[in-house]
Order: structure tokens, then sequence, then C-alpha cells
């Protein structure tokens, strides 16, 4: 099973203003796993955003953070336009679905009750996990979008119990902020995980300061939660 580390050029719930400056610096780390939000930037700087990160041979990811149902549907059809390869977030698949249809993009919502901005997960972890349940069983849905570390309650508990019950894979996503953060969601179980805000706060210990060497950081430590992982299991 991979653990894949998705680098998001976000901070606060937002896409940096000069997101297609740092792209580079986040590629040069060897990273190819690379998302933005649907917010913060204009469309036609998300379409070069986009297609800078396909040229790159990269995976894009574009994560819906607006509550309001039309602003969630306006983000998938941003998705379908941008040609991104997945969709994170959102909260109505049976509205989504079907903007999506006629695209090969793979679809991860978000499970349980999300609020504000940015997005707080609440509820508690039996209601997050029948709706992880009920949402991973729906066709067209590929995974889940896990908001674990912005879950006020035990947010390990909450990333194993989502991912025993979810039919399909389970990315954690929000404020992880250290290597203990990623073997967490490692052990739980998760396909991956994203880092956007505590990268550029430069949070994460690296042998030199910058973008690139804690996108470096970040991979090592993915790499060694994976191995830890599999030599448990």
């Amino acid at each position: 099973m991979g653990f894949d580390f998705i680098f998001m050029l976000t901070e606060n719930d937002r896409t940096i203003p000069d997101a297609r400056h740092r792209l580079d610096e986040v590629l040069a780390a060897g990273c190819r796993h690379i998302g933005f939000k649907d917010v913060g930037l204009p469309i036609r700087e998300m379409r070069g955003l986009a297609e800078d990160i396909r040229s790159a041979g990269a995976r894009s990811y574009l994560e819906v953070v607006s509550l309001r149902e039309e602003r969630e549907m306006e983000g998938a059809r941003t998705a379908v336009e941008l040609g991104v390869d997945h969709l994170l977030g959102g909260t109505r698949p049976e509205r989504v679905l079907p903007i999506l249809s006629s695209s090969p993009i793979l679809y991860y919502p978000f499970p349980g009750r999300i609020v504000g901005h940015p997005s707080v997960l609440e509820g508690r972890v039996e209601e997050i996990a029948d709706s992880a349940r009920r949402l991973s069983g729906i066709p067209g849905v590929r995974g889940l979008d896990l908001l674990a570390y912005r879950y006020p309650g035990d947010a390990p508990r909450l990333m194993q119990t989502v991912c025993q019950v979810s039919e399909k894979p389970v990315i954690m996503a929000g404020s992880i902020d250290r290597e203990t953060r990623i073997r967490e969601a490692a052990r739980a179980g998760a396909a991956g995980f994203t880092v956007g805000t505590a990268a550029f706060s430069n949070r994460f210990p690296a042998e030199h300061p910058g973008l690139t060497e804690q996108v470096r950081a970040i991979l090592a430590m993915a790499e060694r939660a994976n191995r830890a992982r599999s030599s448990s299991s």
C-alpha cells in the first residue's frame, strides 16, 4: 500500500499568490503530488498552475474548501475545466458526481460535518465513521479526504476508525505539522496526507532553510513512516 505525500501550495486554506513561482521549489525536492485550493487565485492563474504541474509530470489535486453549495459546484466545474487529476473535499457527492461524469478526475469528498474557514471537522467519531462508510460506498467516489487534525478530539482514533470502515483509500488533510502526525496517519492506514502551511512556516526540521528543504524532509518522513508501517504489518 502506498503512502503519498501531497504538497499543497496553500496557506490558511487559500492558494498562495505566488504559487506558480514556488512550484519550482517543490518540484526540485522531488515531490510529484501537488495541489492547491479553489480559493486564492483567479481562474486564469489556476489554469496556468494546473498546466505547470501537468507539464512537470506530477499529479495535480484541487481541494474544494468552500462550504456553500453553489461554490462547491463551481469548484467541481473548475476541476473539470483545469483537467486536474484529483478533486478533494466538498460534502455533496450527489451534486458533484454528475459534473465529473465525463472526466477521469478521481473524487475524494470530506466525511463528517465541516464548518468554518479554515475548515474544522465536528461530530463524534462514530458519526464521522458513519459518514465515511456511506460516502465510500457511493459509486464514483474514489476515496475520502479526512480533516483528521482539524478534529478537536482523538485524531489517531478517528483516523484508524475511518480507515477501517471505508471501502476506499483515505487521505489525511489539515494541520499535519510534525513527523509524529505523519507516522500516526501511516499507522492508521492512510493512503496519503497533505501539507501546506506548516512547510511554508518551516515547521519541519531540515538540513537547510527554504521550501525545497522542507519538502525533502517531509518526503523522507513519509518514507520512514511507510517503512515502519510495512515492517509492522
